[in-house]
Parts: C-alpha cells; structure tokens; sequence
C-alpha cells in the first residue's frame, strides 16, 4: 500500500465528527497529534495549536531556495460532518478499501487533500528536497462550522504564521471532469461564493388553538419562506463561470451563448447542479422552529436559513432578500466573504504543467465554488486563494454528490494520481 493511501486510511479512521457544538463535537486533538507525530518523524518541529479543548491545529514551514519569493500555503481541514452509519453501505469510520475505493467520511472532503499533503511533506523533508520558495503546511481544525477555531482564529491570533505567504491552495478543486470520450478537464476554484447564515423571527399573538387566530407567528413566518423559496434571484455570469463555460464548449465543440448559460450548464451531466448554483444568488430554508403545546398557537416563529451570494452582490443580496421577506421578519446574520482571484501567474502555470505530465492532453479551467473554504479567512491577510486538491476520477463518478453525502468515498488510483501531480507542483512552482 502506497503511504498516501495508508495515511488517507488511518486519518479517516479517526472520528473528527464536527457538530458546531462544543457538548457533541468529537474534535481534532487525536488527528492532529498523529499528524504533528508524523511531520516529527520526517524531521520537522510541528507548532501545535489548540484554541478550545480538543480543536487542534498543526503548522510547519519547509524553507524553499528562494526566501524572497512570497511563501504558499498548502492547507486542509480535519473534521469531517456528521454521518449516520445506518445510511451507509460501509462503517464511516474505519477506511474500508474496496472496489478500487477507500471509503469513509472524509475520504472526499477533505482527508485526501491532508493525506496527500501530509506524504508530500514528508517525503520532502527526508529526501532533502529544497522547493523553489518557502512552503507552509497547515491541518486545521473546525473548517466545517466556518473556522472560528481553526483558519480564522489562527489568522486573528497567530498570523506570525503566516508570514510572506503570497498565495495557497487547498480544496475543492483540481479533480478531472470527463468531457468527452478521453479528454478531461481540471476545474482549479479561482472563487467562491459569500456565505450569509440568516436567523429569522416572526411574532404574533399566542392563544388557544381552538380559537380563530388572525396574526399566527407560524403561519406568518411559513408565508414569507415559501415566498423565498418560489424567489428566482438574477442571473449573472461572472468571469471565473464564463472561462468555464467557455473552456468547457472548446473542448467539445458546442457553441456558448453567454445570454443563456443555463443551456450550457445543463449539458454538464453531474456538475450540472454544482456549476448551476454559481449563476446566482441562493437561499435555502435548514431549520424551522415554532411553539411548544399542540394547543398553543404560538407568539414567535423561527428559522434559519442558507444564503450565498456571488462576488459583488453582497449588499443587493442583503436588500433582496428584506423585499422578498417583506416586513415584520425580524433578520440577525453571519456573513464570510465571497473570494475572487485571476486565472493566471506562475502558480497556475505551474498546475496546468504538473497535471499535463500526468495526464497529457488534460486541461485546467476556472470555476466558481458555490460553497465556502477556508479560504474565506486566510484572504483576510491578503493571500491569493486557489482551490487545488488533485484528482482524476472515473467518468461515471457523480464527484460532487460525495461531499457530506453517504458512501463518500475517493479512487484509490485517483488519490495516488493526486500525490503525484501534488509532489510535481511543489517542486516547481
């Protein structure tokens, strides 16, 4: 067994279930001392964080042949979502191989990416090889409840870290897209939509159910949700989504109308739903709660719900989403910011090299995440984000319905394939 695929497999097999509760959240303290064991025994001296009990965070740097080129940060998540057994085919957490796949939560998102990483690192360190500019290695906690105790915490009490880095990669993207017969492109995410987690309240008058109500905080708030949800937002085509479409009908010969991208993206098989989400704004009811007693109507209403919104529409998604509500909802929220950069420089260069050797014929295109990253934080200090996490994937591997879905699972040829085109870019970029 390859060490990538031991170290995917044991990283799977620690449960870094997180819950966004403190009370239910199982941590990262046990895989981030594995992790931090490891580089140790490569040779490095790991610096260890720990922001709240059991939310561990590791860090190194590997000092490259240019120390005045600006550092990249390589950096993935821990935790992994919550996964019910029942659901699954295979136990979550004990890194089945099977089927030419090592399964378990994580295997996806994102515990490929670290072990990927984590072999790079260590097979630098001991061959002795010296990259082109300092490279820093970063495994942190609590990505999946946006950060607070892994990226963004580091980056508001520890940026000294992070120092010179320019520039980083981690998830989400670099994974094949068969577009016909053997021809594939590489999706490299140069944005990702901004995040807003809205929590709503409605009032109105409680009473006896028996009686005739007329001002129903339920029913109130229920009339303002399906509002929102029959709510279209405008289309927009932004300039990472049109080089992706645009690559995407060179490869294949059908024509783009950039005045109806939906066509285009419809023709996308499995990304189709992935790629769609980027063309507008979203929001999407999670959770509802009302009343207490079956005979109680009840004086508050409350729910939250998921808005993302594309680059640029942060403050028409906030006056878009009042108009649709419409008055007497109550609105508090979260935001992270969208994140937008340009496909090109040495770095990307350097990627489109690094998957042509492995796969020669292969193209990389931009693309739009609809989802967030880490990457939502560590721009705070001004570095340039790409999502980069390589894979080749078999054509009829629906890929994006793994993340946080049941029997997720990652090929084992497609992780190795990974660590390869990984080892290639680190070397060269």
């Amino acid at each position: 067994m390859s060490e990538v695929v031991s170290l995917a497999r044991e990283l799977i097999r620690f449960d870094t279930t997180n819950t966004d509760d403190a009370r239910t959240a199982t941590g990262e303290r046990a895989v981030a001392e594995f992790v931090a064991e490891r580089l140790e025994d490569a040779g490095y001296e790991p610096i260890y964080v720990e922001p709240a009990p059991r939310r561990g965070n590791v860090v190194v740097r590997l000092p490259g042949a240019d120390p005045g080129r600006g550092a990249l940060l390589v950096h993935g998540h821990l935790d992994v979502v919550p996964a019910d057994a029942s659901d699954w085919s295979v136990p979550p957490f004990e890194g089945e191989i099977r089927q030419g796949y090592l399964w378990g939560r994580g295997a996806i998102d994102m515990k490929h990416m670290v072990a990927m990483s984590l072999a790079v690192a260590r097979r630098f360190k001991r061959d002795g090889i010296v990259p082109e500019r300092d490279i820093v290695f970063a495994f942190l906690a609590d990505e999946e409840a946006g950060g607070g105790l892994g990226a963004g915490w580091l980056v508001d009490h520890r940026p000294e870290l992070f120092e010179g880095v320019t520039e980083a990669i981690s998830e989400v993207g670099g994974f094949s897209y068969t577009v016909r017969d053997d021809v594939r492109a590489y999706l490299v995410e140069t944005a990702e939509k901004g995040s807003m987690w809205l929590r709503l309240k409605v009032r109105g008058a409680a009473g006896h159910g028996s009686l005739v109500h007329t001002d129903n905080a339920a029913v109130k708030l229920a009339a303002a949700l399906t509002r929102l949800d029959s709510h279209r937002f405008p289309l927009v085509l932004t300039e990472p989504v049109r080089e992706f479409l645009t690559g995407v009908s060179e490869l294949t010969g059908e024509p783009l109308d950039p005045d109806d991208p939906e066509t285009a993206v419809a023709r996308l098989g499995s990304l189709a739903r992935m790629i769609g989400a980027t063309l507008r704004d979203t929001a999407n009811t999670t959770m509802l709660s009302a009343g207490y007693k079956a005979n109680v109507v009840p004086a508050v209403a409350e729910a939250t719900v998921d808005g993302r919104m594309l680059p640029g529409r942060e403050a028409a998604f906030e006056r878009e989403l009042a108009e649709v509500l419409g008055p007497g909802v109550e609105m508090e929220w979260d935001t992270l910011p969208p994140v937008q950069t340009t496909f090109d420089g040495r770095l990307v260069d350097a990627m489109a090299a690094a998957i042509e050797a492995e796969d020669p014929g292969a193209r990389v295109l931009p693309y739009m995440l609809a989802a967030g990253t880490d990457a939502k934080s560590f721009q705070r200090l001004g570095i340039r984000h790409f999502g980069f996490a390589p894979l080749r994937l078999p054509p009829d591997l629906d890929f994006t319905s793994l993340f946080h879905g049941v029997d997720e699972r990652v090929p084992i040829d497609g992780l190795e394939f990974g660590d390869r085109v990984l080892d290639r870019l680190l070397r060269t970029c």
